[in-house]
């Protein structure tokens, strides 16, 4: 069975133009699971999608794939690139 974290990283490296770029950190408590989705600063808009619909659903399907523990998806403010600019 696929980890959480490792089902977020497969379908947010679809999403966005530096699939490189991606990383799921997680803190694993007893009845939660909390995600912190890292992107580079150019793709975090991808990620959001339009009035957050794209995050909203990968959300739901973390939710989903938590079972019974709850799942907490932060998208962290996106990577700098290698200039130094976020």
């Amino acid at each position: 069975m696929m980890a959480v974290e490792d089902l977020v990283t497969f379908l947010v490296r679809g999403l966005v133009d530096d699939p490189d770029a991606v990383r799921v950190a997680k803190v694993e408590g007893d009845a939660t699971i909390m995600l912190e989705l890292s992107v580079a600063s150019d793709d975090v808009e991808l990620v959001r999608g339009e009035d957050g619909e794209t995050l909203r659903h990968i959300k739901a399907v973390v939710a989903a794939a938590a079972g019974r523990r709850k799942a907490i998806l932060e998208l962290m403010d996106g990577i700098p690139d290698e200039d130094g600019e976020e």
